[in-house]
C-alpha cells in the first residue's frame, strides 16, 4: 500500500521547517504541502509554535520577578554552604 506522501512529509517536516533538507527533498515536501491541506495545517501549527517559543525566549522577565528569583537562589546557595 503506497501513501500519498504524508508519512514522508511528516517525518521530514521538522528538518524542512528549519531548512535542513536538501534542495530536491525541499521541493518535494513543498509540493506535497501545497497539495495536502492536512500536512499544510500541521506545518502551520509547527511554524506558529516555533515562532511563539522563539519570541518567549527573547522576552525579559519583569524586574521584580527577576529580583525575587535571584534572592531566592542566593538564599538557597547560602543555605547549602
Amino acid at each position: 500500500m503506497s501513501d500519498c506522501g504524508c508519512d514522508k512529509a511528516r517525518k521530514d517536516l521538522e528538518e524542512y521547517l528549519r531548512n535542513e533538507v536538501c534542495k530536491t527533498e525541499h521541493a518535494d515536501i513543498k509540493e506535497h504541502l501545497d497539495n495536502c491541506p492536512a500536512c499544510r495545517e500541521e506545518a502551520l501549527v509547527a511554524t506558529t509554535l516555533t515562532a511563539v517559543l522563539a519570541r518567549a525566549c527573547k522576552e525579559t522577565a519583569p524586574e521584580q520577578l527577576r529580583d525575587q528569583v535571584l534572592s531566592r537562589l542566593r538564599a538557597e546557595q547560602a543555605a547549602h554552604h
